[in-house]
């Protein structure tokens, strides 16, 4: 277990809200909206978070001996790898063509989030360390007879605790915009090369002759009728990309509820009507972006609801990065660079975690190069 000098016991809870809000949160920290007690609580009560899209509550609470909760981790039990973004399909497909069964697997995670941040969620002062809390998930998935565990968009220190006490090491990319002290999006400009620079312009005066009204909404002034605009946006989006549509209707007005003025809306009006909007959640020092949709054409719309009224938010509010989410390249000319994710993986079967570790050996300098190419590509003027 964790501590040697402490009787702990690890507890998988069927619901949140078995969990005191203030014990969570007393774990989680105030820094990352999507950890906390309220947006996991308002992903399992809008039944977004449920059994019915494969993801069933398995929250991880470690207590001592006096019933203290010392450490939590969003955990669940997934039948299927969709909603992760760090894919691991081909393990799964590995493992049933070799006659073994991959589903049910421990994912902790936030579901339908690929927002960077802790997922190992310790007390402070409370001396857990972090390995000791992965030693006792693999226990945990062991016993469940489950074939592996997951911890996917973890901080690094995890992912480096985690490596030391066996896991799987994988990196990712994401693109985020860094916040270098600027005073306004001009000035943000003026970092960038001229060429970019004009592009940019060009970009957001396209999008905003197109009769379009971009306001910026926070928590009280995002009103029930914004809420019913954006599900269908956000409809509009899962039936272009023939997803899945996880996130109900009812998931909106609860986040708004229960999140208050951490839940930032751009919208695009037209004739006072919402057509587009971009959902944003804000941290102590980030602003991370979510979902997205629109049910208009209009030039570099997405380009602009999306990057840089989040940018414009961020200058305002001396936030210091924007966290556009998962994939996309074209972010960089926009000015969000690649920056690493991690994840850490402990798989049961020793024939697919050696083919797994094998894997990973190669993927990672192979990111690693990737992301150096990348950042090649920057639009920022060189200094010096």
């Amino acid at each position: 277990m964790p501590d040697s000098q402490q009787e702990l016991t690890l507890r998988l809870h069927p619901a949140i809200a078995e969990i005191p809000a203030a014990e969570w949160d007393a774990c989680a920290g105030p820094d990352n909206p999507f950890t906390s007690h309220a947006f996991l609580s308002a992903l399992e009560d809008s039944g977004s978070a449920s059994p019915r899209t494969g993801w069933l509550p398995q929250h991880a609470a470690l207590r001592d001996a006096a019933g203290r909760l010392m450490a939590v981790a969003p955990t669940y039990a997934k039948s299927h790898s969709y909603g992760e973004y760090v894919f691991d399909h081909a393990w799964a497909n590995a493992l049933e063509r070799a006659g073994g069964r991959y589903y049910p697997k421990l994912q902790v995670a936030v579901p339908f989030s690929p927002v960077p941040g802790g997922r190992l969620l310790v007390r402070p002062g409370s001396g857990i360390a972090l390995a000791g809390l992965g030693e006792a998930l693999a226990q945990a998935a062991e016993q469940l007879e489950l074939s592996s565990a997951h911890v996917t968009f973890c901080t690094e220190a995890e992912w480096r605790a985690l490596g030391e006490a066996g896991w799987l090491q994988r990196i990712g990319t994401q693109f985020h915009w860094q916040n270098e002290g600027y005073g306004s999006f001009e000035d943000f400009l003026g970092a960038l090369s001229s060429r970019k620079r004009k592009q940019l312009r060009r970009e957001r005066r396209d999008a905003q002759a197109a009769g379009l009204t971009f306001r910026t909404l926070q928590g009280a002034a995002i009103t029930p009728l914004h809420w019913d605009a954006f599900h269908r946006f956000y409809m509009d989006t899962v039936d272009r990309k023939w997803g899945s549509a996880y996130l109900t209707e009812r998931f909106w007005p609860l986040l708004s509820e229960r999140l208050g003025d951490r839940v930032v809306l751009m919208v695009a009006e037209r004739d006072g009507e919402p057509v587009a909007g971009a959902l944003n959640l804000m941290g102590r020092d980030a602003l991370y972006g979510r979902n997205w949709g629109a049910v208009v054409e209009a030039p570099f719309l997405h380009f602009e609801l999306c990057y840089y009224q989040a940018i414009d938010f961020a200058i305002a509010q001396g936030l210091k990065r924007v966290e556009a989410g998962a994939q996309g390249q074209h972010k960089i000319q926009r000015g969000y660079l690649p920056v690493p994710t991690y994840s850490a993986h402990w798989i049961r079967h020793r024939g697919l975690r050696r083919a797994v570790a094998e894997f990973l050996d190669a993927e990672r300098p192979a990111m690693i190069e990737e992301m150096g190419q990348l950042a090649d590509a920057s639009p920022f003027r060189e200094v010096g």
